[in-house]
């Protein structure tokens, strides 16, 4: 009889699980942002004849023009940043990415010198003056205070160039 009850509970559970993995999935917004893959295609495009030279002729050497994460590292991070955030009493609103280059020290390996990209959870600070809450709305800020994510997959020369 125990283990019946155990099993019903643990069914009961996973379906429940189950259930807010489909909602969430498909209870979404279409984002605003989406561009084409013609677009995304130019953007490389422009990306490699523009900037990547320029930076592979200064440098002397290839540089990475992709970083890929996968979902699951996004998701965590993502998960992270919400509840390292919401412990310093801070509700982050997004994520910035910057731009970044390793260090030339040996202990990066093939990165030492390579561009990298990491991400930073960012708030809507509410902007005080002398004490004083405006209650006026700034701009979104980096949140400080806690890890960011990086190290991702670097597009490692050979180019990649979209579609990849």
């Amino acid at each position: 009889m125990k283990k019946i009850f155990i099993s019903l509970c643990l069914t009961f559970v996973l379906l429940i699980l189950a259930s807010c993995v489909n909602k969430n999935i498909e209870n979404y917004e279409q984002p605003t942002q989406l561009i084409s893959s013609e677009m995304a295609s130019l953007l490389n495009k422009n990306y490699i004849e523009k900037r990547s030279v320029i930076i592979d002729s200064i440098y002397s050497m290839e540089d990475a023009n992709a970083i890929w994460y996968s979902l699951e590292e996004l998701e965590n991070y993502i998960a992270y940043a919400k509840k390292a955030s919401k412990e310093k009493g801070v509700e982050i609103d997004g994520i910035r990415i910057y731009m970044g280059v390793y260090p030339d020290e040996e202990k990066y390996l093939e990165k030492a010198g390579m561009t990298t990209l990491f991400i930073v959870p960012t708030s809507d600070f509410k902007v005080s003056s002398g004490g004083i809450n405006l209650d006026k709305r700034a701009d979104s800020h980096d949140v400080t205070g806690i890890d960011y994510l990086n190290y991702g997959t670097s597009g490692l020369p050979p180019e990649i160039i979209f579609p990849h």
